[in-house]
């Protein structure tokens, strides 16, 4: 490997097996990592590794140039499923975002690290989000003022909003983007979660009382579904919705499916519920 001045050894790491998880994956939740799999007898990569170091050195801290010599991190080159070499990975937030393979023009890596580096931005930005939304806001207004048209900008915008109470600047940047004819996955679940802050809050236990009185008020059975989702019941909101949705096809039928695609949106990808009455609708409607 090429010897490195201290000003560039800075920015520049040397990865062992041992080492591999701190260097790559725990540094990457601080600064953007990029992973360079290389050996010894590879002619390509050290045609490579110049250019790769020269823009570590270049661009001075906003990324990490952590180099993996394939015969001494082994198991960690099969973990990133490296098959040829040189491999190059980009990491972010904990989790690889990119990889190119072979020998690239700089100009054409200076394209890719630019790419990278306005997500990252995004990366760390949805890492304050929970912690401090107000904060996350006014990192997210700054990169939208550089880049307007970043459509996860804007969704991401809409979400600590509304993470602050502010429904109305929420739902003026999903009308924003509705303007285009669609939304995104990301958009449509900050939508549902719009819809149920914006649902009038009920008492459940009273709406309960009524529809034990009168089960078969469609209308009735609707806002009880409602409120248990206000409340998060999602469970019981579900299932309420599918014995409406059977019952009557349209009229609260359809806002039962509406609600049921709304919670489908808000929960985690890899919840039961989803796949469960996924399929419990599909069979109720077809």
């Amino acid at each position: 490997m090429n010897d490195v001045n201290k000003e560039r050894s800075e920015w520049i790491v040397d990865t062992t097996q041992m080492s591999f998880k701190q260097d790559v994956f725990e540094r990457s939740k601080q600064t953007l990592v990029v992973v360079d799999f290389w050996a010894a007898w590879c002619a390509p990569c050290k045609m490579l590794a110049p250019v790769l170091e020269k823009l570590a050195t270049e661009c001075a801290g906003k990324f990490v140039l952590v180099k993996a010599d394939t015969e001494q991190v082994a198991e960690a080159a099969s973990e990133f499923q490296v098959s040829s070499i040189p491999a190059v990975f980009a990491v972010s937030g904990g989790e690889i975002v990119d990889v190119f393979h072979g020998v690239l023009p700089e100009e054409q890596i200076r394209g890719w690290l630019e790419r990278l580096f306005q997500h990252h931005a995004i990366v760390e930005i949805q890492a304050l989000e929970e912690a401090d939304p107000a904060a996350a806001e006014v990192r997210y207004r700054s990169l939208i003022s550089e880049r307007p048209n970043d459509v996860q900008l804007t969704i991401g915008l809409g979400r600590v909003v509304l993470a602050q109470g502010k429904e109305k600047e929420c739902q003026e940047l999903l009308e924003q983007l509705e303007q285009r004819g669609f939304l995104e996955p990301e958009a449509q679940q900050l939508m549902a979660v719009l819809k149920m802050r914006n649902r009038q809050v009920s008492d459940v236990d009273s709406i309960r009382r009524e529809v034990a009185a009168d089960p078969d008020d469609m209308g009735l059975q609707w806002q009880l579904a409602e409120a248990l989702s206000g409340e998060k019941q999602y469970a019981e909101a579900l299932a309420i919705c599918l014995a409406v949705l059977q019952k009557d096809r349209h009229g609260f039928g359809e806002n039962s499916r509406q609600l049921m695609i709304d919670i489908f949106r808000i929960l985690p990808e890899d919840d039961d519920l989803i796949g469960e009455y996924r399929r419990k609708l599909a069979l109720a409607l077809y």
